[in-house]
Order: structure tokens, then sequence, then C-alpha cells
């Protein structure tokens, strides 16, 4: 047995120790195990390559904290109850429509923030009411919100997985965007209709038209929608103008001080505060996967991996990978991007590289359905009420088998359709 082999063991058993026999939080975990790995490996405790890990995605985490605080700026000043409400106003007499776009709507946090938990938290917790009142049930509806809070974690414009998995072979984190709404939305329409369609066969518009909290759009009108709006313009500049480069955070942050003066009275500082802390344990996985991977790296246990994955035959790489990524996920989604994969990514250099990133990113976010941890799962469980989360996750075996196969499906075809999708 060779000694990175014995490193890499002793990394994984301690970080599973950390998580379910300590109970300790996930980064702690990844930080323990990356100091272990450095001392069986003979390193002793590696401080400047500890700190040198720890901002490794300095930049994923100003893009994560500032979105967030932009995310409940927007939800504080009424804008969310606004959207939902408006919607179904609008949209109650084409079920199919209105159900796709309220998937958008629990998409939204996700996008913008890359955390699955974020969306399931913010804007689940808003539609959950409004999915039961249209009369789907509430399995489903948990369904629904889980569904799309791992979907809106990987859609564009921010997507964590896929910015580690580009970072570790150095793909700058561009020409993602049209590849990712064609890896998620599809599926999150398909999904929400799949779950939802039967039940609002005969939506009665007037019989929920009193329970929807229309309040904020009828006092503060169409300038509730301002911030949302002026991030997408500021986005597109950023794209279309590459001179003029504000950077995501900036663009979050921006978008977030507009939107202090165009609904409800907000206190800043403490929806600030209340944001960080919602994200605080995604900022912390991120900062322990980045020592994790820095002493893999240090070690030679990272060369192992990558090693191990590209000599596996291709018809069993497409097997490893769909059933190692999302196990490791359940663990960290974050962690598996950059443990496996980067190497995965490597294994496939013959297809192209954006398009493969992109969809392997997808079929990691399946690690936040998986237990023990289930974040999305869990949390979307407890929105509707239900007490046993993993009645939820069996609903959702079916959908996550089609999440890999269509992911797969893209890696495989990715060669042809890259001239057409990727544009830098």
């Amino acid at each position: 047995m060779s000694i990175e082999l014995i490193i890499f063991l002793c990394m994984v058993v301690t970080f599973v120790a950390g998580c379910f026999l300590c109970k300790l939080p996930v980064s702690i975990s990844m930080v323990l195990s990356a100091i272990i790995g450095a001392l069986v490996g003979g390193y002793g405790i590696p401080l400047r390559h500890l700190v040198e890990g720890m901002f490794s995605y300095v930049d994923t985490i100003l893009t994560i904290s500032t979105a967030m605080i932009f995310m409940k700026v927007i939800q504080e000043s009424g804008c969310l109850d606004a959207l939902s409400s408006g919607i179904i106003k609008h949209f109650h007499k084409h079920t199919n429509i209105l159900l796709c776009l309220i998937m958008l709507v629990i998409m939204f946090p996700g996008m913008i923030t890359g955390s699955s938990t974020a969306a399931v938290l913010s804007a689940g917790s808003i539609m959950a009411p409004v999915l039961i009142l249209m009369g789907i049930p509430k399995l489903e509806t948990a369904c629904i919100i889980s569904l799309g809070g791992i979907l809106g974690m990987i859609a564009p414009p921010v997507n964590i997985p896929a910015m580690i998995i580009g970072g570790g072979i150095d793909i700058p984190y561009v020409g993602f965007e049209l590849p990712l709404a064609l890896l998620t939305f599809p599926l999150a329409f398909l999904f929400v209709i799949m779950f939802g369609r039967k039940y609002v066969k005969k939506l009665n518009y007037e019989e929920i038209k009193s329970k929807l909290n229309n309040e904020p759009m009828e006092k503060y009108g169409i300038r509730l929608y301002i911030p949302i709006i002026l991030a997408i313009v500021l986005m597109l500049i950023n794209k279309l103008v590459p001179s003029f480069s504000l950077g995501m955070p900036l663009i979050f942050l921006i978008s977030a001080i507009v939107g202090l003066f165009v609904g409800k009275k907000i206190n800043f500082l403490k929806i600030s505060k209340d944001g960080i802390q919602t994200v605080l344990p995604v900022l912390g996985i991120l900062m322990g996967v980045g020592m994790f991977i820095q002493i893999m790296t240090l070690t030679g246990v990272r060369g192992l991996i990558v090693t191990s994955c590209i000599s596996l035959p291709e018809s069993l790489l497409y097997i490893a990978m769909s059933i190692s990524i999302p196990l490791f996920g359940a663990v960290s989604s974050f962690g598996a991007s950059s443990v496996l994969g980067v190497p995965f990514l490597l294994a496939f250099l013959s297809q192209n590289q954006i398009i493969t990133a992109a969809s392997i990113s997808l079929i990691a976010s399946l690690g936040d359905m998986m237990p023990p941890t289930a974040l999305a799962g869990i949390f979307a469980a407890q929105i509707v009420g239900i007490e046993k989360y993993t009645t939820v996750l069996k609903k959702c075996i079916i959908p996550a088998i089609v999440i890999i196969i269509w992911a797969i499906l893209f890696i495989i075809i990715s060669p042809q359709i890259a001239p057409f999708i990727v544009i830098k």
C-alpha cells in the first residue's frame, strides 16, 4: 500500500469520524482531516499551506456573501412576495407556465448565491404555502422545493461546484452560462410539472387570492423589481463589455443598496448579519475544502486520485462518477467537486472541458440530497411540516437518476454541441 493511499485513508477516516462520531461541523472536520493528512505525510502542521488553502476560494466566498445580502434585501423589501403573487395572478389560467415560473422563483436564490440551502430557506419557504394552497400535497411540494434548490445552485450565473472544478485545472469561469442553463432549466420545468401538474388542473384563483400577500405590490408597485433588473443589467454589461468589469460581489452590493429604497424599510446591518449567518456554514466548508485540497496536493494524494481516475476504462468512468460523486457529496457537494470532480474532468480530456465541468457539477449537486446530511431534503421537509425527510428523498430517486443520465448525455455529445453553446 502506497504512502499516498495511507494518507488519503487517514484523511477520510478523520473526516468521517469528525462528522458522524464527534458531530463536528463539516468545515471543522475538513480542517482536522487536512492536519492529520499533513502529519501522516511527515509535513507536521504546515501553517503556510493551511492558510493558502483557506483563501483558495476567497473570490467565491465574497460572491456568496454579497449575493446573500442582496437576497435578504429583496426578500425583506417585499419583492419576493410581490413576485409570487403577481405570477399566480397573471398565469393562474395557464398551469404549466405558472408552475415553471414558480420553479424559477424557488431557484433564484440558489442561482445568485450558489447555495441550495439559501434557495430552500428563502424562496422555498415563501413558495411552499402557495404551492400547498394550489392543491399540491406536502410531499410533492417538498420535492419541488428541494429539487429547485439543487438545480438553482447549478444554474447560472453563480455555480460554485463548477468554479471549484474549473479552478482545479485553471479553467476560468467563462462560457458556462448557456451550458448550465441547458443542463438545469429543462430538468427544473420537467420536475415541477411532473410533481405538480395533476394537482393544479382546476386551480381556482379566487379561493387563494385572499391568502396571497398582495400588499407589497399594491403599496410600492413595480419599483420593487428595480434591484433585480439592475443586477441583471449589470451582469450583462459585465459580460458584453469586458472593459467595464465590476465583479459579481460589487454588482450584488450595488443592487442591494438600491433595494433599500424601493420597498419596505430595511435595517441593512441586521439583514446583512442574518444573511451572512445563513451562509456561514457554506463559507466554512469552502475554507475547509481549500485546506483539504491543499494538503492533498502537498502530500501527493491528489495525484494518486487523478491517476486512478484516468486509468479507468471509459465505460467504467461514467458508472464510477455517477456513484462516487453523489456519495462523497453527502458530506459536501463542494468537497466532492474538488476531490473527485477535478480528476474526472481530467479523465474526460477528449471532451469539451467547459461542458464536462458543468455536467459534473450537476451530478455533484445531488450530494445535497444524500443522507445523512441531505440539506436540501431536510430543510424542504421541515418547511412543509414532514417529519421524516427520507420520504422526500425516496420520492426524488427517479429525478436523481434523470439528472445523472442528462449530465452524462451532455458529456458524451459535448464535442458536437460545444461550438453552438459555449460562448466566451
